[in-house]
């Protein structure tokens, strides 16, 4: 059985990684005493907590780390009407921590995540792993079968084109979880019991044209390369839809990155997932998601973006009316979304004018 690990605190202390360019991003309706575990890997870093839910409800973080909180009021006054575009009352709030940081890399976890043990029973530092997987290049050009040649004790096996192995910049690094599966409400009813217990010690670069299915709860990404394709969309209170949002978000970020040059890793870090949802309220939020999901699949895998989009912020806009040209005759809902997605890049090129003209294509500036 998998267990998470307890004593985190003789972790060995070493200088932390990027520690003035990176904010870790939270969303939260209770406590956070899940930071204790996470003290001896967090707490060098600034922390942006955003409370969801009933905004007078006090927050408590524990004491000694860096942080910066905000509810719904806090949202509505930056954002004006533009708030709008900030689902309430799911954890696709989360990219409005996105928006106000003014960091190079973000990393994201949910508040029912722990520390992992690894095989040999040591606490795993996931926000290093992280760091390790963004500061090295992606090959998604070409596939190396001993999968990430970066890494120590690996390199490109042979027949791997000399001219492809330079790699491209790694935009997003995309962990995953011990125990709880991320499952959907049909697979979870169908297998209540089921756990992942299998530790594979491996990283690797999604393939062009490759989609893929991106999990928010241990996600870490390069804002200045494509912050503004991290919108989790309109989901939970008042949408006809919940949980697509950090798929909707990799849906837009893989067809991006793979339009301006950038890479997305997958593998290393796990986390241990501690809390099963409840498979019958996620199968409401699911449902239409389930049926629209074999549209909105084929849509992204068929989408193409202009040579004219050389920053993300115009790859989004143009991405965006194309929701609105195809995905809009799925669902009105798709019209809603796609307008929203255009109020997200306004908000956040308000919030970020040095990064509005942004990055140019393949990472480079």
């Amino acid at each position: 059985m998998v267990e998470p690990a307890t004593d985190t605190k003789s972790a060995a202390k070493v200088v932390p990684l990027l520690k003035d360019e990176l904010d870790i991003v939270i969303p939260t309706i209770r406590n956070l005493d899940f930071l204790e575990m996470w003290r001896p890997f967090f707490e060098p870093y600034h922390l942006i907590i955003v409370q969801d839910g009933d905004p007078s409800k006090i927050i408590k973080v524990p004491e000694g780390f860096d942080y910066e909180l905000y509810n719904r009021n806090d949202i509505n006054k930056i954002l004006g009407p533009k708030a709008s575009c900030i689902s309430f009352k799911d954890s696709a709030c989360r990219c409005f921590g996105y928006m106000v940081s003014k960091k190079k890399y973000i990393f994201t976890i949910d508040d029912d995540c722990f520390v992992a043990k690894d095989p040999s029973g040591k606490a795993i530092n996931a926000l290093e792993q992280h760091i390790k997987n963004i500061l090295s290049p992606s090959t998604p050009f070409f596939f190396n079968t001993l999968y990430d040649p970066y890494r120590d004790g690996a390199d490109f096996v042979r027949g791997y084109p000399f001219s492809l192995r330079e790699g491209v910049p790694t935009a997003v690094s995309h962990g995953l979880w011990l125990n709880i599966p991320d499952y959907d409400a049909p697979t979870q009813l169908v297998k209540p019991l089921e756990r992942n217990t299998r530790y594979v010690d491996a990283v690797l670069t999604i393939p062009k044209g490759t989609l893929f299915p991106m999990c928010g709860m241990n996600l870490c990404f390069d804002r200045d390369l494509i912050g503004p394709a991290m919108y989790f969309g309109l989901m939970g209170d008042g949408q006809p839809i919940g949980r697509y949002d950090d798929m909707w978000a990799g849906w837009c970020t893989k067809v991006i990155c793979d339009h301006l040059g950038l890479g997305v890793k997958t593998g290393l870090p796990y986390i241990y997932h501690s809390k099963a949802s409840n498979p019958f309220v996620n199968l409401k939020k699911e449902y239409k998601g389930i049926f629209w999901q074999e549209e909105i699949i084929p849509f992204f895998q068929a989408a193409t973006l202009s040579k004219d989009c050389t920053t993300v912020q115009k790859c989004y806009i143009e991405l965006s009316k194309q929701v609105k040209e195809k995905l809009g005759k799925v669902d009105p809902y798709f019209d809603k979304l796609a307008d929203a997605m255009v109020t997200w890049i306004e908000a956040w090129d308000e919030l970020n004018p040095s990064g509005a003209s942004a990055k140019a294509t393949n990472g480079k500036a």
